[in-house]
């Protein structure tokens, strides 16, 4: 394998959320998922919201790279998806001086039985925002909404992307829709294994795990 190549960007993210345990890689202990599943590393990015100055940085590298990917006018609105996409939408639309919303996962069922919460005019170019990608599964159902109220949705920014499900950017950019994220695990990695935070053997299993996920949880559960 190639070494990974770091981008400026990607670094600074990555060693800011190790920084402040937003990101955890434990290869000799594993992490166990509700469903049972096994996991050398684990994300939490709600601890951002308690880091003031991790958080700024976090933020002002999200807005430098939406400028360089999509340009500083490119945006109309900011909808934060629920939950964990809302504090990150709010500092994003405060920064750029743009309405926001946020989007529920399904409507509330109840009053005006809305889904998106504010609002937004016809056609409005809205910017996605949520905490972390996975295999974007729920930014599907969030864009869905968005674009049933009217918002051309075209890019999703993310603070964390796990970068190792392809179905992720794939099944968004059968959408249309570009997912911009700053970091990923193998970002992640390579900081860790540059800063000495692991050992040859602990950076070897997890890459093992990155390379082969859904393999490497089964070989644990064996």
């Amino acid at each position: 394998m190639t070494e990974h190549q770091l981008t400026d960007t990607a670094r600074l993210a990555a060693a800011t959320l190790l920084e402040i345990d937003a990101v955890l890689i434990r290869p000799d202990e594993p992490f166990t998922f509700t469903s049972g599943r096994k996991s050398p590393v684990y994300v939490d990015c709600r601890r951002i919201i308690s880091f003031p100055r991790a958080r700024a940085t976090l933020m002002r590298l999200g807005l430098e790279q939406l400028a360089r990917s999509a340009g500083v006018e490119a945006f109309d609105a900011v909808a934060g998806g629920e939950t964990a996409g809302i504090p990150f939408a709010a500092w994003l639309s405060d920064a750029l001086h743009l309405p926001m919303v946020y989007v529920r996962k399904k409507p509330k069922g109840f009053g005006r039985n809305a889904q998106i919460e504010g609002t937004f005019p016809e056609g409005a170019r809205v910017l996605l925002v949520e905490d972390l990608a996975t295999d974007g599964g729920s930014k599907l159902v969030f864009i869905e909404a968005l674009r049933a109220a009217g918002a051309e949705v075209k890019h999703c920014f993310v603070v964390f992307h796990y970068g190792i499900f392809p179905q992720s950017t794939a099944s968004l950019a059968e959408q249309g829709v570009a997912l911009q994220g700053l970091a990923t695990w193998w970002d992640v990695l390579a900081v860790a294994e540059e800063s000495g935070r692991l050992t040859d053997g602990q950076v070897a299993e997890v890459r093992s795990f990155l390379t082969d996920p859904d393999g490497w949880a089964a070989r644990q559960a064996g």
